[in-house]
């Protein structure tokens, strides 16, 4: 990894994935895929300065259009963060990938943070497996990913930590993954939103396997190398003494 972030490179990384097919879906042109936009309807800027509505699906002028004005955008950026800033978050991930041989421990570390905590459901981008994610956490520092509070709190950890993770019946198949929470509550709470009948797993992992810790959305979540998890089980429910005093 570079020591000073290449900021060209990474501009080059962003043209890229500029160039890539708008992707429709069902909900076409309100909703798209694409690494910059999800919507097919973008609001352009006149000559004059005014803005227009137009249509990037169905009509190639206005998307060259389009390309071009962000394409300017990325070009005027004067970091790598203003860069992040223009895309669509479930591509941050993607973009951290291809970017990452051009980018400094810090910078990686801020985006990676960034795009783990922002990003609705990290562990299933399908442009960056597992592994893939993996050796990215395992490549930055921890104190390159945590705010000073959470670093505090991954500090205190013991040697041993018990993880709790709860799933659905939707993502029972991905019980070792990378995220895993010091809190049983919440993963009782992900075992159980939507309306699901999910299940609560505990494990111990050593600390030096567990590669930061998040607050950000209030959910005490560790990123572990799930190889490492031992005495994978079902948790039992917490037992409350119903004694009066």
């Amino acid at each position: 990894m570079t020591r000073e972030t290449d900021l060209f490179r990474v501009k080059l990384v962003a043209h890229t994935l500029l160039d890539v097919q708008i992707q429709q879906t069902a909900f076409s042109p309100m909703i798209v895929s694409h690494p910059f936009t999800n919507s097919g309807i973008s609001a352009l800027r006149n000559e004059d300065g005014s803005l227009s509505m137009v249509d990037l699906v169905d009509d190639p002028d206005n998307c060259a259009r389009w390309r071009s004005q962000v394409g300017e955008q990325i070009d005027h950026a004067e970091n790598v963060r203003e860069i992040f800033a223009l895309l669509n978050p479930p591509y941050y991930l993607t973009f951290i990938k291809f970017a990452t041989p051009a980018l400094s421990e810090r910078d990686l570390g801020i985006l990676l943070s960034r795009a783990w905590t922002q990003e609705e459901c990290p562990n299933q981008d399908c442009n960056v497996s597992k592994a893939e994610l993996l050796v990215l956490f395992q490549s930055v520092p921890p104190k390159y990913l945590m705010d000073e509070e959470e670093q505090q709190v991954y500090d205190s950890l013991e040697d041993a930590v018990t993880v709790f993770r709860g799933v659905t019946p939707y993502n029972r198949r991905n019980i070792k993954a990378l995220s895993w929470t010091l809190d049983r509550r919440t993963a009782e709470w992900f075992a159980h939103r939507f309306g699901e009948e999910g299940t609560v797993y505990e494990a111990k992992i050593r600390k030096e396997h567990i590669h930061a810790y998040f607050n950000g959305r209030n959910e005490s979540e560790v990123i572990v190398d799930p190889k490492y998890l031992e005495q994978l089980m079902e948790s039992p429910e917490p037992q409350f003494d119903m004694q009066m005093t």
